[in-house]
C-alpha cells in the first residue's frame, strides 16, 4: 500500500520559511518523480513545482521562483519543499504527489497523493 504522508505545515509570519517533508512508503522511491500542488480555499489545486527521480529537472510555478525550493533523499524516501519568503498568498493545504518515472505540472498525471498540511501564512 503506497502511503504519502506530508508534515511540517503551520502557521507562519509573512517572510518567514517553513520546510515541508513528504515520506512515501510502499513504492520504489527513487523510480518516481515528485510534484507539490496546493490548494487555496475556494480555489483549484495548483502546481508548485516538481523534480524528477534524482532531484533533478526542477521546475516551479513563477509565483514561487527564487523563493521554494525542492529537493529529495531517495534513501529516506523523501521529498522536501523549503519555502522562504513566504507571503499570504502561499496559504494552502500543501500536497505532495508522485508519479512514475518522469514529472508533470499536470496533477491529473501524479498516481499517488499525500493528504496534505496546511500552511498559513499571517500579514
Amino acid at each position: 500500500q503506497v502511503q504519502l504522508v506530508e508534515s511540517g505545515g503551520g502557521l507562519v509570519q509573512a517572510g518567514g520559511s517553513l520546510r515541508l517533508s513528504c515520506a512515501a512508503s510502499g513504492l520504489t522511491f527513487s523510480n518516481y518523480a515528485m510534484g507539490w500542488f496546493r490548494q487555496a480555499p475556494g480555489k483549484e489545486r495548483e502546481f508548485v513545482g516538481h523534480c524528477n527521480w534524482s532531484g533533478g529537472n526542477l521546475y516551479y510555478v513563477d509565483s514561487v521562483k527564487g523563493r521554494f525550493t525542492i529537493s529529495r533523499d531517495n534513501a529516506k524516501s523523501t521529498v522536501y519543499l523549503q519555502m522562504n519568503s513566504l507571503k499570504p498568498e502561499d496559504t494552502a493545504v500543501y500536497y505532495c504527489a508522485a508519479r512514475l518515472f518522469s514529472p508533470r505540472i499536470e496533477a491529473r498525471e501524479y498516481n499517488y497523493w499525500g493528504q496534505g498540511t496546511q500552511v498559513t501564512v499571517s500579514s
